[in-house]
């Protein structure tokens, strides 16, 4: 990992200034003696392209922050639109809070994926983006390159969720202590999240990651990734493991489990809708897997975490 991450929170007409300050601030109160260091830059429009107002590097995640008027305009929300894209296509990870979400669905990156804004602007959110699947029982949707959170004040959430991925759980547990803010669940020594790898630098392995992103639930084939990425399969296979440290079948599994924790937490499913909804036709091979990766068998999972 690198000694600097650099966190980019997007400027747009309307955005509420409270979360722009209030991530910057928590960002910079996370920060530890040693590296990592998270470094928060803002970023605006110019000419199509996202560009940094102060010292930024390439950035891991782009932020957009909840907005103080309702759902943001398409006019505005399709100004942002390619720049997001050009950067989620570079290996950034892209993140909204509240109606921020209706600015990452002009990207089209949200479609046949599931997301979540404001209860709220959930008719209006629906109605702009039909091939998203809304959830707006949920607090955050993490989908490793894309995460949504719903609330005005769910920055807090995504915050700590940012400080756990990039400077772990104990700095997270130090920075919501101080910030007296309680995160559920995240104390437990069996929480764990599947960060995956995308500044790698190999965009023919990232357009295959962004598909499993996508459809992770589906049955997807080597042939298919390696159609995606456009390499020849044994290619394929070798640069997929020298960019993400994994198989493509461990990343899946991983990428599976992540999900599968996120529905147990929140969500009122039998395990085998769940191991069904997460890819799985055979609840009995997806509690083995559960209990291989998570340390806990999916039971054990719901009772220690449930929300």
């Amino acid at each position: 990992m690198p000694e600097t991450i650099d966190i980019g929170l997007l400027e747009y007409p309307g955005a509420q200034e409270a979360a722009l300050l209030g991530l910057a601030d928590l960002f910079e109160i996370a920060n530890r003696p040693d590296p990592p260091t998270l470094r928060v830059a803002r970023w605006r429009i110019e000419s199509d392209y996202l560009v940094p107002t102060e010292p930024s590097g390439h950035p891991s995640v782009v932020i957009v922050p909840s907005g103080k008027g309702g759902p943001v305009p398409s006019e505005v929300a399709r100004t942002f639109a390619a720049g997001l894209r050009r950067l989620h296509s570079a290996g950034t990870i892209l993140a909204s809070v509240c109606v921020g979400a209706f600015i990452l669905g002009e990207t089209g990156l949200l479609n046949r994926r599931s997301a979540t804004t404001h209860w709220g602007a959930a008719e209006a959110f629906v109605a702009r983006f039909p091939d998203v699947n809304l959830d707006v029982d949920r607090l955050i949707i993490d989908d490793g390159d894309i995460i949504t959170a719903g609330g005005m004040m769910a920055w807090t959430d995504l915050g700590l969720k940012l400080v756990e991925r990039y400077l772990g759980p104990t700095a997270m547990m130090e920075t919501a202590s101080t910030l007296l803010i309680d995160p559920p669940g995240r104390e437990q020594r069996y929480y764990s999240t599947f960060v995956p790898s995308l500044n790698h630098g190999d965009t023919a392995v990232l357009s295959a990651q962004h598909l499993l992103h996508a459809s992770f639930a589906d049955d997807i084939t080597l042939a298919d990734l390696a159609s995606k990425s456009r390499l020849e399969e044994r290619t394929f296979l070798r640069r997929f493991r020298k960019s993400t440290d994994m198989t493509v079948t461990e990343y899946l599994q991983r990428f599976r489990m992540n999900k599968a924790r996120e529905l147990l937490q929140f969500g009122k499913y039998p395990v085998e809708v769940i191991a069904w909804r997460v890819g799985y036709t055979d609840a009995s091979a997806f509690r083995k897997v559960f209990q291989r990766i998570v340390g806990l068998s999916p039971s054990e999972y719901r009772r220690r975490f449930r929300a």
